[in-house]
Protein backbone atom coordinates (compact mmCIF):
# COMPACT_ATOMS: atom_id res chain seq x y z
CA UNK A 1 0.00 0.00 0.00
CA UNK A 2 2.63 2.30 1.11
CA UNK A 3 4.24 2.24 -2.82
CA UNK A 4 0.98 1.95 -4.65
CA UNK A 5 -0.59 4.80 -2.54
CA UNK A 6 1.36 6.69 -0.23
CA UNK A 7 4.50 7.52 -1.36
CA UNK A 8 2.72 9.08 -4.75
CA UNK A 9 0.82 11.20 -3.02
CA UNK A 10 3.92 12.35 -0.24
CA UNK A 11 6.03 12.81 -3.78
CA UNK A 12 3.88 15.11 -5.06
CA UNK A 13 5.15 17.59 -2.33
CA UNK A 14 8.85 18.91 -1.90
CA UNK A 15 10.84 16.57 0.02
CA UNK A 16 10.77 18.84 2.65
CA UNK A 17 7.45 19.56 3.04
CA UNK A 18 6.57 15.52 2.81
CA UNK A 19 8.58 14.91 5.21
CA UNK A 20 6.62 16.99 7.81
CA UNK A 21 3.51 15.84 6.20
CA UNK A 22 4.36 12.17 6.87
CA UNK A 23 5.62 12.60 10.31
CA UNK A 24 2.36 14.86 11.18
CA UNK A 25 -0.21 12.33 9.70
CA UNK A 26 1.42 9.43 11.58
CA UNK A 27 1.43 11.06 14.86
CA UNK A 28 -2.52 11.79 14.20
CA UNK A 29 -2.69 7.73 13.22
CA UNK A 30 -1.33 6.44 16.23
CA UNK A 31 -3.93 8.73 18.19
CA UNK A 32 -6.43 5.75 16.88
CA UNK A 33 -7.20 3.49 20.11
CA UNK A 34 -5.61 0.28 19.18
CA UNK A 35 -3.00 1.46 16.09
CA UNK A 36 0.22 1.15 17.69
CA UNK A 37 -0.23 -2.44 18.36
CA UNK A 38 -1.27 -3.11 15.05
CA UNK A 39 1.94 -1.63 13.63
CA UNK A 40 4.07 -3.04 16.27
CA UNK A 41 2.72 -6.35 15.22
CA UNK A 42 2.89 -5.46 11.78
CA UNK A 43 6.89 -4.76 12.13
CA UNK A 44 7.83 -7.97 13.41
CA UNK A 45 10.27 -6.10 14.96
CA UNK A 46 10.37 -7.12 18.74
CA UNK A 47 10.35 -10.84 18.84
CA UNK A 48 12.38 -12.23 21.97
CA UNK A 49 15.04 -14.01 18.96
CA UNK A 50 16.20 -10.23 17.21
CA UNK A 51 17.69 -9.21 20.36
CA UNK A 52 20.88 -8.07 20.04
CA UNK A 53 23.67 -7.19 23.02
CA UNK A 54 26.86 -5.51 22.29
CA UNK A 55 28.95 -2.60 24.22
CA UNK A 56 26.52 -2.64 27.43
CA UNK A 57 23.66 -1.93 25.61
CA UNK A 58 20.70 -4.35 24.74
CA UNK A 59 19.18 -3.54 21.37
CA UNK A 60 15.28 -4.89 20.71
CA UNK A 61 16.70 -5.80 17.08
CA UNK A 62 19.01 -4.75 14.86
CA UNK A 63 17.08 -2.23 12.36
CA UNK A 64 17.92 1.41 13.59
CA UNK A 65 16.62 4.84 11.95
CA UNK A 66 19.62 6.98 11.23
CA UNK A 67 20.22 10.48 12.05
CA UNK A 68 19.07 13.45 10.19
CA UNK A 69 15.43 11.68 10.23
CA UNK A 70 14.21 12.90 13.60
CA UNK A 71 16.87 15.90 14.20
CA UNK A 72 15.41 17.64 16.92
CA UNK A 73 13.91 14.33 18.87
CA UNK A 74 10.43 15.16 18.26
CA UNK A 75 8.92 12.13 16.85
CA UNK A 76 11.41 9.43 18.02
CA UNK A 77 8.44 7.81 20.75
CA UNK A 78 6.04 7.56 17.48
CA UNK A 79 8.69 6.02 15.10
CA UNK A 80 9.79 3.34 17.52
CA UNK A 81 6.18 1.53 17.09
CA UNK A 82 7.22 0.84 13.18
CA UNK A 83 9.89 -1.54 14.72
CA UNK A 84 12.71 0.28 15.23
CA UNK A 85 15.49 -0.82 17.48
CA UNK A 86 17.45 1.81 18.24
CA UNK A 87 16.37 5.96 16.62
CA UNK A 88 19.45 7.81 16.46
CA UNK A 89 18.55 11.50 16.68
CA UNK A 90 20.27 15.00 15.51
CA UNK A 91 22.41 16.23 14.16
CA UNK A 92 21.94 18.21 17.49
CA UNK A 93 24.42 21.65 17.95
CA UNK A 94 24.77 23.55 21.16
CA UNK A 95 22.84 26.68 19.66
CA UNK A 96 19.83 25.93 17.35
CA UNK A 97 20.52 27.15 13.46
CA UNK A 98 18.28 27.36 10.87
CA UNK A 99 21.00 25.36 8.16
CA UNK A 100 21.27 25.86 4.82
CA UNK A 101 18.95 28.15 2.24
CA UNK A 102 15.63 26.51 1.08
CA UNK A 103 15.74 24.29 -1.52
CA UNK A 104 18.58 21.65 -0.10
CA UNK A 105 16.35 18.50 -0.52
CA UNK A 106 16.50 16.55 -3.34
CA UNK A 107 14.86 13.24 -4.96
CA UNK A 108 16.69 11.09 -7.60
CA UNK A 109 13.63 9.13 -8.01
CA UNK A 110 15.48 7.12 -10.92
CA UNK A 111 18.26 6.73 -8.51
CA UNK A 112 16.41 6.06 -5.69
CA UNK A 113 18.75 8.29 -4.02
CA UNK A 114 18.71 11.60 -2.49
CA UNK A 115 20.80 14.37 -2.19
CA UNK A 116 20.65 16.76 0.94
CA UNK A 117 22.71 19.91 2.00
CA UNK A 118 20.85 20.74 5.18
CA UNK A 119 23.37 22.15 7.24
CA UNK A 120 22.55 20.78 10.54
CA UNK A 121 19.36 22.55 10.49
CA UNK A 122 18.38 22.02 14.45
CA UNK A 123 16.55 23.81 17.04
CA UNK A 124 19.92 23.35 19.95
CA UNK A 125 20.71 20.96 22.20
CA UNK A 126 19.05 22.39 25.12
CA UNK A 127 15.65 22.03 23.04
CA UNK A 128 16.43 18.34 22.33
CA UNK A 129 17.29 17.36 26.12
CA UNK A 130 13.70 18.22 27.15
CA UNK A 131 12.39 16.04 24.68
CA UNK A 132 14.07 13.16 25.84
CA UNK A 133 13.88 14.10 29.31
CA UNK A 134 10.42 11.58 29.15
CA UNK A 135 11.91 9.10 26.77
CA UNK A 136 9.88 5.55 26.82
CA UNK A 137 12.12 2.59 28.34
CA UNK A 138 13.20 0.18 25.90
CA UNK A 139 14.07 1.95 22.79
CA UNK A 140 17.47 2.69 22.55
CA UNK A 141 18.30 6.42 21.48
CA UNK A 142 21.34 7.47 20.28
CA UNK A 143 22.77 11.26 20.05
CA UNK A 144 24.45 12.70 16.86
CA UNK A 145 26.08 15.38 17.62
CA UNK A 146 28.19 18.16 15.45
CA UNK A 147 29.52 21.23 15.65
CA UNK A 148 27.80 25.05 14.87
CA UNK A 149 28.52 26.36 11.50
CA UNK A 150 30.11 29.02 12.56
CA UNK A 151 32.54 27.67 15.11
CA UNK A 152 35.76 27.48 13.62
CA UNK A 153 37.16 24.20 13.73
CA UNK A 154 40.22 25.63 16.24
CA UNK A 155 37.06 25.56 18.99
CA UNK A 156 34.92 23.02 17.37
CA UNK A 157 36.24 20.66 20.16
CA UNK A 158 34.03 22.98 23.06
CA UNK A 159 31.01 22.66 20.65
CA UNK A 160 30.86 18.85 20.72
CA UNK A 161 31.90 19.06 24.84
CA UNK A 162 28.69 21.39 24.94
CA UNK A 163 26.19 18.47 23.50
CA UNK A 164 27.87 15.81 25.14
CA UNK A 165 27.87 16.94 28.36
CA UNK A 166 23.79 17.73 27.81
CA UNK A 167 22.73 14.90 26.49
CA UNK A 168 24.37 12.56 28.95
CA UNK A 169 21.89 11.39 30.93
CA UNK A 170 19.43 10.84 28.02
CA UNK A 171 21.34 8.43 25.32
CA UNK A 172 22.42 5.37 25.25
CA UNK A 173 25.16 6.44 22.72
CA UNK A 174 26.99 9.08 21.03
CA UNK A 175 27.81 9.43 17.09
CA UNK A 176 30.13 11.94 16.77
CA UNK A 177 29.68 13.51 13.49
CA UNK A 178 32.57 15.07 11.34
CA UNK A 179 31.14 13.15 7.82
CA UNK A 180 28.53 15.84 6.80
CA UNK A 181 29.64 17.49 3.48
CA UNK A 182 26.81 19.85 4.02
CA UNK A 183 28.99 22.30 6.95
CA UNK A 184 31.78 24.33 5.77
CA UNK A 185 35.22 22.60 6.61
CA UNK A 186 33.66 19.62 9.16
CA UNK A 187 35.31 16.78 7.03
CA UNK A 188 38.45 18.54 7.68
CA UNK A 189 37.75 17.15 11.24
CA UNK A 190 38.13 13.63 9.66
CA UNK A 191 42.26 14.36 9.50
CA UNK A 192 44.36 11.96 11.68
CA UNK A 193 45.23 15.19 13.78
CA UNK A 194 42.40 17.23 14.56
CA UNK A 195 40.08 13.78 14.88
CA UNK A 196 42.51 12.23 17.50
CA UNK A 197 41.94 16.15 20.00
CA UNK A 198 38.66 15.30 19.44
CA UNK A 199 37.98 11.94 20.60
CA UNK A 200 40.82 12.47 23.45
CA UNK A 201 39.06 14.94 24.66
CA UNK A 202 35.23 13.57 24.64
CA UNK A 203 36.94 10.46 26.41
CA UNK A 204 38.26 12.43 28.59
CA UNK A 205 34.88 14.00 29.74
CA UNK A 206 33.56 10.80 29.60
CA UNK A 207 35.57 9.70 32.31
CA UNK A 208 35.01 12.99 34.70
CA UNK A 209 31.54 12.49 34.05
CA UNK A 210 31.76 8.92 35.03
CA UNK A 211 29.45 8.28 31.73
CA UNK A 212 29.81 5.00 30.64
CA UNK A 213 27.78 5.01 26.91
CA UNK A 214 29.59 4.14 23.79
CA UNK A 215 30.91 6.80 22.08
CA UNK A 216 30.77 6.13 17.97
CA UNK A 217 32.54 7.88 15.32
CA UNK A 218 30.66 8.41 11.96
CA UNK A 219 32.48 8.48 8.91
CA UNK A 220 32.05 9.50 5.59
CA UNK A 221 31.96 7.06 1.96
CA UNK A 222 34.85 8.89 0.44
CA UNK A 223 38.21 8.11 2.96
CA UNK A 224 41.14 6.65 0.78
CA UNK A 225 42.30 3.61 1.90
CA UNK A 226 45.13 5.56 3.24
CA UNK A 227 42.13 7.34 5.35
CA UNK A 228 40.50 4.25 6.62
CA UNK A 229 43.82 2.98 7.56
CA UNK A 230 44.31 5.85 10.03
CA UNK A 231 40.57 5.76 11.00
CA UNK A 232 41.46 2.49 12.36
CA UNK A 233 44.09 3.78 14.25
CA UNK A 234 42.05 6.32 15.55
CA UNK A 235 39.62 4.10 16.39
CA UNK A 236 41.95 1.89 18.32
CA UNK A 237 44.21 4.63 20.05
CA UNK A 238 41.37 6.38 21.04
CA UNK A 239 39.28 3.59 22.77
CA UNK A 240 36.54 4.32 20.80
CA UNK A 241 33.58 1.83 21.24
CA UNK A 242 33.03 1.58 17.40
CA UNK A 243 32.08 3.51 14.06
CA UNK A 244 29.24 4.27 12.00
CA UNK A 245 29.84 3.61 8.25
CA UNK A 246 28.95 5.42 6.12
CA UNK A 247 27.29 8.97 5.90
CA UNK A 248 26.29 10.46 2.53
CA UNK A 249 28.76 10.68 -0.69
CA UNK A 250 30.04 13.67 -2.20
CA UNK A 251 30.78 11.64 -5.21
CA UNK A 252 28.06 11.26 -8.29
CA UNK A 253 29.61 8.33 -10.29
CA UNK A 254 27.51 6.18 -12.24
CA UNK A 255 24.04 7.64 -11.69
CA UNK A 256 21.16 7.40 -13.87
CA UNK A 257 20.62 11.08 -13.59
CA UNK A 258 21.19 13.47 -16.22
CA UNK A 259 23.68 15.38 -16.14
CA UNK A 260 21.52 18.70 -16.27
CA UNK A 261 19.30 17.13 -13.52
CA UNK A 262 22.44 17.37 -11.14
CA UNK A 263 23.62 20.39 -12.55
CA UNK A 264 20.76 22.02 -11.29
CA UNK A 265 20.45 20.37 -7.84
CA UNK A 266 24.24 21.19 -6.98
CA UNK A 267 26.23 20.85 -4.14
CA UNK A 268 25.01 18.21 -1.85
CA UNK A 269 25.56 14.87 0.22
CA UNK A 270 24.10 12.00 -1.72
CA UNK A 271 22.10 8.76 0.09
CA UNK A 272 20.42 5.91 -1.63
CA UNK A 273 20.91 2.98 -3.72
CA UNK A 274 24.43 4.72 -4.86
CA UNK A 275 26.15 4.31 -2.11
CA UNK A 276 25.11 0.84 -1.15
CA UNK A 277 28.47 -0.94 -2.47
CA UNK A 278 31.27 1.41 -1.15
CA UNK A 279 28.93 1.41 2.22
CA UNK A 280 29.65 -1.89 2.25
CA UNK A 281 33.39 -1.73 0.82
CA UNK A 282 34.22 0.44 4.12
CA UNK A 283 32.38 -1.86 6.58
CA UNK A 284 34.55 -4.61 5.47
CA UNK A 285 37.77 -2.83 5.42
CA UNK A 286 36.95 -2.18 9.25
CA UNK A 287 35.55 -5.45 10.42
CA UNK A 288 38.73 -6.81 8.99
CA UNK A 289 41.41 -4.39 10.72
CA UNK A 290 39.60 -3.57 14.12
CA UNK A 291 38.24 -7.26 14.73
CA UNK A 292 35.34 -8.50 16.17
CA UNK A 293 35.20 -6.24 19.54
CA UNK A 294 34.43 -2.62 17.80
CA UNK A 295 30.62 -2.19 16.92
CA UNK A 296 29.86 -1.40 13.59
CA UNK A 297 26.80 0.40 12.45
CA UNK A 298 26.42 0.24 8.72
CA UNK A 299 24.21 2.55 7.04
CA UNK A 300 24.12 3.59 2.87
CA UNK A 301 21.58 2.12 0.26
CA UNK A 302 19.75 -0.48 2.13
CA UNK A 303 16.42 -1.02 0.26
CA UNK A 304 15.77 -4.47 1.24
CA UNK A 305 16.28 -7.36 3.30
CA UNK A 306 19.15 -8.61 1.12
CA UNK A 307 20.65 -5.29 1.44
CA UNK A 308 20.68 -5.53 5.37
CA UNK A 309 22.20 -8.25 5.32
CA UNK A 310 24.84 -7.91 3.01
CA UNK A 311 26.11 -4.81 5.74
CA UNK A 312 25.97 -7.47 8.58
CA UNK A 313 28.07 -10.22 6.29
CA UNK A 314 30.32 -7.30 5.58
CA UNK A 315 30.91 -7.48 8.99
CA UNK A 316 27.87 -4.95 10.82
CA UNK A 317 26.51 -5.39 14.16
CA UNK A 318 23.66 -3.05 13.05
CA UNK A 319 22.06 -1.43 10.33
CA UNK A 320 20.23 1.93 9.68
CA UNK A 321 18.30 2.83 7.15
CA UNK A 322 17.08 6.04 5.67
CA UNK A 323 16.66 7.05 2.35
CA UNK A 324 15.78 3.59 1.97
CA UNK A 325 12.93 3.67 4.20
CA UNK A 326 11.69 6.43 2.27
CA UNK A 327 11.41 4.74 -1.03
CA UNK A 328 10.26 1.61 0.50
CA UNK A 329 8.20 2.19 3.52
CA UNK A 330 7.60 0.41 6.57
CA UNK A 331 7.32 -2.81 4.70
CA UNK A 332 11.52 -2.70 4.86
CA UNK A 333 11.67 -2.99 8.34
CA UNK A 334 9.06 -5.70 8.60
CA UNK A 335 10.94 -7.76 5.32
CA UNK A 336 14.55 -7.16 7.36
CA UNK A 337 13.77 -8.49 10.55
CA UNK A 338 11.53 -11.43 8.76
CA UNK A 339 15.37 -12.07 7.31
CA UNK A 340 16.81 -11.66 10.09
CA UNK A 341 14.13 -14.34 12.43
CA UNK A 342 14.77 -16.56 9.47
CA UNK A 343 18.79 -16.95 10.29
CA UNK A 344 18.41 -17.74 14.01
CA UNK A 345 16.07 -20.72 13.41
Amino acid sequence: MYKRLVRPFLFLFSPEKAHAVSVSLFKLLLLIPGIDGIFRWYSNGFERSLRFDKKGLRFPNRVGLAAGFDKNATFYKAFRHLGFGFIEVGTVTPVGQPGNPKPRLFRLPQDEAIINRMGFNNEGVEAMVKRLKNRPKGLIVGGNIGKNKLTPNEKAVDDYLICFRALQPYVDYYAVNVSSPNTPGLRALQEKEPLKALLKALQEEARHLKADQPILLKIAPDLTESELSDIVEIVQECELAGVIATNTTVSRAGLKTSAELLAAVGAGGLSGKPVKDRSSEVIRYLREHLGPEPLIIGVGGIHSAEDALEKIDAGADLIQVYTGFIYEGPALIRSIHQQLEQRTQ
